[in-house]
C-alpha cells in the first residue's frame, strides 16, 4: 500500500473545487460520466487500431445509487488504469489523461470524439463528496488492480485490490450536505439534461418491457414482461448522422425528442455540419413563431461531442436566430464556457458568421425549390428574417434573394419584383418610387382603399421592427421611399404633377382656417387646408411619416431620436376645401351648427384613425343619434 500528497499547484485546492472552480455543483455527473465516456472510446479507438486484442465487447456506463450508504457509482467498461496512470492522471491535479491520449494518437485517428481537456473534471466530485474511491484495472495484460481514496484533504492512499473485470468503477460518499443527489429523480434529472446524448450507452437502473405477442396469440393474450437495462440516453443522435441518412420522419422524430412538451411541428430543419477551420454539427429547426418578437431564446441546446454544456448560445449563435431550436456540438467550444471566452475566441466568431450563411442559404434553396410553401410559410418566419436583415450585414445582403414583401391583397414580391410592378404608377414628380405600406388592414381601410382606387399597391408590413427594416432599405436602396398608407391623403402621398384647384378663394380659407382651429386643442392639430377631389373625406388626421416611424422606432428599441419616444403625440388636420361639407361649415351663419359639424366631422376623422375613445366616443355617438333624428 502506497500513501503520498496529491501534487496540487495550489495549497487549498479542495475548498476552491469544491465552491469555486463550478458554478453549478450538479455538473459532478456530468463530468465523471464524460470521464467514462473517455475511458470507453479509448477502448474502442486503440481496439480498431489492433492494440488491445480479443473482443472488447459492447460496453456501457452503470450509475449506482445507494440512498442507505450514501454513495453513488458511476461504473465504466473502458481501459482503466494502472497504478502509474492513478498517479499521473489523478494524483497530479490538472493534468489530463485525455488531452496526452488525443495528442499520442493524433495521426492515427481521425476523430477521436474525446471529450476530456482539462484534467480537473474528475475533482468535482468533491464538490458533493466527503471521499471518494476509485477502483480500477487497466486494460494492459497483466496489469494489477488498484483502489485509491480520498477523503478531501491532500491526502491519498492508494493499494492493490481483487478487482478482476476491466474498467474504472467511482465510488462518491456524498456530504451531508449534497443529499439531494441521493435521490432517483435527481440523478434521472441531471442525466436528462447532460447526458441524453451521450456516444456510450448509459444505464440508470431497470424498466419492464412488453414482449410482442405472436402473430397466432388469442385475442385475451397478455405479452410476456421481461426486465431490462434501462438506457437513459441515445448515443447516435440525428446530428450526428449524415443529411443523406435521415428522412423528413427522422429530423420532426428528433425535434420531438429533444421538445417533448412542443406540440406543433417545426416548419423546416437545417442541418450543418463542417470540419474546417473548426468542428462543427448540429441542427436547427425553424419553429412556427407570433407575429410579434418572440423574447423566448434558450431553445437552442450546445454540445461538446455530446454533451450538454449550456442552452445559453449568446455568442455562437447570431441574436436574430437565437428564436430557433434546435442542438449545436462544437469540440472547439470548452465545457467550461464563460461569455467573455466567446466574445474572444475566434473560432466563436467563425461559427457565428458560417452558422448566418447557412441559414441564409437554406433559405434561398427554399424559395427557389417551392417558392409557393415559402410563401405560406412567411408569415411564420418573418420576424426572424428582418431581424437577420437588420443584425446582420452579410444576411441582409442575401435576403433579397428570399425576402418578401406581401401585398394586402396577399400578392408576394421580392424586392425588385415589387419595384418592376410599382414603379410605373407610384413614381413621384421627383422620380423617387414611393412604396406604400399598412400595418393593420382593418384599421387602415379606408385609406387603403383610396390607394387601391388609384392603382396603387399597398405592403401589409405589420411586424414589430419594420419601421427598423424600412429605414434601413431606404438607406441602403436608391431612389426608394416607404410611407404608410394613412400618413396624408393619397394624392400627397404620391405627388404628381398635376395639382387641385381650389374651391374656396384665399380669403375665404383664411377666413376658414381660424374658425376650424379655433374648434380642435391646438397642442396636439394641426390645421392644413388643401385642394383634393372633391369626393376625397371633408377632415382627415394624419401623422408625419418621420415623427410616426421614430416613435415607433424608439419603442420597439433604439433607433430612434433620443427622447421621441416621450414626445406627445402630434398630428395634422387636413381639411379638404372642395368638399361640400367644408364649403357648408364656412358659409353656416349659425355658431352653434358651425361647431357642430367641425365637432362631427372631427370625431368622424378622428374615429377612422383609431384616436376615438372614452367620454369624446360617447359624445359622439349621443350627437350621432340627435343629428339624424
Amino acid at each position: 500500500m502506497a500513501t503520498g500528497n496529491i501534487n496540487v499547484t495550489a495549497e487549498n485546492i479542495f475548498p476552491i473545487i469544491k465552491k469555486f472552480l463550478y458554478s453549478d455543483h450538479e455538473i459532478f455527473l456530468r463530468e465523471l460520466i464524460s470521464n467514462a465516456t473517455d475511458a470507453t472510446l479509448k477502448l474502442k479507438h486503440l481496439s480498431t487500431l489492433g492494440e488491445i486484442k480479443g473482443d472488447i465487447g459492447n460496453p456501457i456506463i452503470e450509475i449506482k445509487v445507494d440512498k442507505e450508504k450514501k454513495e453513488i457509482r458511476i461504473i465504466d467498461q473502458g481501459v482503466g488504469m494502472t497504478g502509474e496512470e492513478v498517479e499521473k492522471y489523478i494524483n497530479q491535479v490538472a493534468f489530463s489523461g485525455a488531452e496526452e491520449f488525443v495528442e499520442k494518437y493524433k495521426d492515427k485517428v481521425e476523430d477521436s470524439g474525446i471529450i476530456g481537456h482539462f484534467g480537473l473534471g474528475f475533482y468535482s466530485s468533491f464538490m458533493v463528496a466527503s471521499k471518494v474511491e476509485i477502483f480500477t484495472k487497466s486494460f494492459a495484460e497483466g496489469s494489477k488492480a488498484v483502489r485509491w481514496e480520498c477523503d478531501g484533504s491532500p491526502k491519498y492512499t492508494l493499494e492493490e485490490t481483487d478487482r478482476t473485470e476491466r474498467g474504472t468503477e467511482i465510488v462518491l460518499h456524498i456530504d451531508d450536505d449534497s443529499l439531494e443527489f441521493l435521490e432517483e429523480s435527481k440523478i434521472n434529472e441531471l442525466l436528462n439534461k447532460y447526458n441524453k446524448f451521450m456516444p456510450i450507452p448509459i444505464k440508470f437502473g431497470t424498466r419492464e418491457e412488453n414482449l410482442p405477442l405472436p402473430e397466432d396469440a388469442a385475442e385475451d393474450a397478455k405479452p410476456e414482461t421481461i426486465t431490462v437495462d434501462n438506457i437513459v440516453n441515445n448515443p447516435t443522435p440525428a446530428w450526428t448522422k449524415s443529411p443523406s441518412d435521415l428522412t423528413d420522419e427522422d429530423y420532426k422524430s428528433f425535434y420531438r425528442e429533444l421538445y417533448p412538451m412542443q406540440f406543433e411541428e417545426p416548419l423546416f430543419n437545417i442541418h450543418l455540419n463542417v470540419d474546417y477551420p473548426f468542428n462543427l454539427t448540429g441542427i436547427l429547426y425553424f419553429p412556427k413563431l407570433s407575429k410579434s418578437v418572440d423574447p423566448t431564446k434558450d431553445k437552442i441546446q450546445l454540445y461538446q461531442n455530446q454533451v450538454f454544456v449550456t442552452d445559453n448560445v449568446e455568442g455562437i449563435v447570431p441574436d436574430f436566430l437565437q428564436m430557433l431550436r434546435g442542438v449545436i456540438d462544437s469540440p472547439d467550444i470548452p465545457l467550461n464556457v464563460s461569455r467573455s471566452y466567446l466574445q474572444a475566441d475566434g473560432a466563436v466568431k467563425k461559427i457565428a458568421s458560417y452558422i448566418t450563411r447557412k441559414v441564409a442559404d437554406k433559405l434561398i434553396s427554399l424559395f427557389k425549390n417551392d417558392r409557393k410553401a415559402f410563401e405560406e410559410k412567411w408569415d411564420d418566419i418573418k420576424v426572424i428574417i428582418e431581424y437577420g436583415m437588420l443584425s446582420e450585414e452579410k444576411f441582409f445582403e442575401k435576403s433579397d434573394k428570399f425576402a418578401l414583401y406581401p401585398t394586402v391583397d396577399k400578392e408576394y414580391f421580392t424586392f425588385e419584383e415589387l419595384l418592376e410592378e410599382i414603379k410605373p404608377s407610384q413614381t413621384d414628380k421627383d422620380n423617387k418610387t414611393v412604396i406604400l405600406y399598412a400595418s393593420d388592414v382593418k384599421s387602415q381601410h379606408s385609406y387603403i382603399d383610396a390607394a387601391k382606387e388609384k392603382g396603387y399597391q399597398v405592403l401589409l408590413l405589420d411586424s414589430p421592427i419594420v419601421s427598423h427594416l424600412i429605414q434601413k432599405l431606404e438607406g441602403s436602396k436608391e431612389n426608394i421611399q416607404f410611407t404608410r398608407v394613412d400618413g396624408d391623403h393619397i394624392d400627397n402621398l404620391i405627388k404628381k404633377d398635376e395639382e387641385q384647384i381650389s374651391k374656396l378663394s384665399d380669403e375665404e380659407k383664411e377666413t376658414l382656417k381660424p374658425i376650424i382651429e379655433g374648434a380642435i386643442p391646438k397642442e396636439t392639430y394641426t390645421v392644413q387646408l388643401e385642394a383634393m377631389d372633391s369626393n376625397a373625406n371633408p377632415f382627415m388626421i394624419t401623422q408625419p411619416e418621420f415623427m410616426r416611424r421614430m416613435k415607433e422606432m424608439q419603442a420597439t428599441g433604439g433607433g430612434g431620436m433620443m427622447g421621441m419616444g416621450n414626445f406627445p403625440e402630434m398630428y395634422n388636420l387636413v381639411v379638404n376645401t372642395n368638399n361640400e361639407l367644408v364649403g357648408e361649415i364656412l358659409n353656416t351663419k349659425t355658431k352653434k351648427k358651425q361647431e357642430r359639424l367641425i365637432q362631427q366631422a372631427f370625431d368622424l376623422a378622428k374615429l377612422s384613425q383609431g384616436l376615438l375613445h372614452g367620454e369624446e366616443l360617447t359624445k359622439f355617438i349621443k350627437r350621432s343619434f340627435q343629428m339624424v333624428k
